[in-house]
């Protein structure tokens, strides 16, 4: 199986085409993975929600498309289909925008907005002066290409997705505005390293798929044996006789979140000690900004709001970590600490891509690891707490803090 299907969406590098209706980002799109993947007509609007097309390019690697609804549709359905855009800018590592001579009769107007919207939420954008084909007249096309520079700052790539144009120009653009470390970003980075012995404690509880490892695991267990660790399995259960059954005691144990106390009493003194999901906070989004917003937990009182945020939507089972184990230690340590208000508590949960726009209300949100989401979308998630001067932490950092070790697990940098 190629790098293709091995890596998940969720680590590839986003490229959104954003532009207004019918100025060819559907057509463009086929030109640059050459296959007639969107569908593409005249008709404005014709495509509604966004369409994510992954692939791979030479010299960049494993990316995801993201073909846009088209802005400029005022009615309520164009509406609708504007916050699905937003939505999918935010998960946009880099922005292509499309400007056509039809756009230039408002002076772009539109994407100004959009570029300001980009700039304001630091991603890279690339200019493109699409649809050449149409424009006869050198000196026409010379001045939408000074005009596209100056709103942009920066001189548009020329494109016509009918003659193939422009395309291996604005993949070099992609090459040039990559982050910097996209590629080297990694979820065990700078806590361990070749010949250390690294125990691995998966979860023994009934959301561990029968049969298989769920992606953090898998990811983190590929990356060890590819700097050659030595890398050990156990359940929770069996840590005992393992660590008893080990030549040497672990350099480091990555565990569950869930046992994170019980595997800390466990371990040797001089074992490190952190989780998947804490591996997965720090590779995802700030992980200090994470541990920061874990401080505000002992403040909670039972006029507290909660916000827990899951990026997957899976079906909630008995004992779900984000909607019964962390509330229930929640309401147990203000219970505690206030004598009798822990019921009132409250905890609001949203999964997959809903997330309250008005984070005001909250005085906490507590995310999952956010395996199914690209860095930029969590970024952008903890952006707008920071925003709304809410603080933002992780399960698993929330659960080294209930668990009171939180000053003592290894923190990636």
């Amino acid at each position: 199986m190629d790098e293709l299907q091995n890596t998940p969406r969720a680590n590839r590098l986003h490229i959104g085409i954003f532009g207004r209706t019918n100025s060819g980002k559907s057509s463009l799109l086929n030109s640059l993975i050459r296959q007639n993947y969107a569908v593409v007509s005249n008709k404005e609007g014709t495509t509604t929600d966004p369409v994510y097309k992954s692939m791979e390019i030479n010299g960049i690697g494993p990316v995801t498309f993201i073909d846009t609804a088209g802005f400029g549709d005022r009615t309520e359905l164009g509406k609708a289909r504007m916050e699905k855009t937003e939505l999918a800018a935010k998960r946009t590592d880099i922005a292509v925008i499309l400007f056509t001579e039809k756009s230039a009769e408002d002076s772009f107007a539109a994407e100004k907005g959009w570029i300001a919207k980009l700039k304001e939420q630091n991603t890279e954008f690339i200019p493109v002066l699409n649809k050449t084909d149409l424009l006869f007249n050198s000196e026409d096309i010379k001045n939408l290409v000074d005009s596209i520079e100056k709103i942009s700052g920066e001189k548009p790539v020329k494109a016509s997705a009918l003659k193939n144009e422009g395309t291996a120009d604005i993949l070099e653009r992609i090459k040039r505005k990559m982050p910097a470390d996209f590629n080297s970003r990694t979820l065990t980075a700078g806590i361990c390293k070749e010949d250390d012995l690294v125990l691995l404690v998966m979860p023994q509880d009934i959301q561990a798929p029968k049969g298989r490892l769920i992606l953090p695991q898998v990811q983190i267990l590929r990356e060890l044996l590819d700097k050659k660790c030595i890398v050990q399995c156990c359940v929770t259960s069996s840590l005992e006789k393992t660590l008893a059954s080990l030549s040497r005691e672990p350099d480091l144990i990555i565990t569950d979140s869930q046992v994170f106390k019980t595997v800390y009493d466990k371990k040797p003194e001089k074992s490190r000690l952190t989780s998947f999901s804490v591996l997965l906070a720090a590779n995802k989004g700030s992980i200090q900004s994470f541990v920061s917003g874990a401080e505000s937990i002992g403040s909670l009182s039972g006029d507290s709001r909660i916000l827990i945020a899951e990026a997957c939507t899976h079906a909630p089972l008995t004992e779900d970590i984000g909607r019964e184990k962390i509330p229930r230690m929640l309401r147990r340590m203000v219970e505690e600490k206030h004598q009798g208000d822990g019921d009132r508590l409250h905890i609001d949960i949203v999964s997959g891509t809903d997330f309250p726009e008005d984070l005001s209300q909250y005085s906490l949100i507590i995310h999952c690891g956010a395996c199914m989401f690209n860095r930029s979308y969590v970024l952008s998630r903890q952006e707008a707490a920071e925003q709304a001067g809410v603080p933002m932490t992780n399960y698993g950092i929330t659960l080294a803090y209930l668990s009171g070790i939180l000053d003592k697990i290894t923190i990636p940098e």
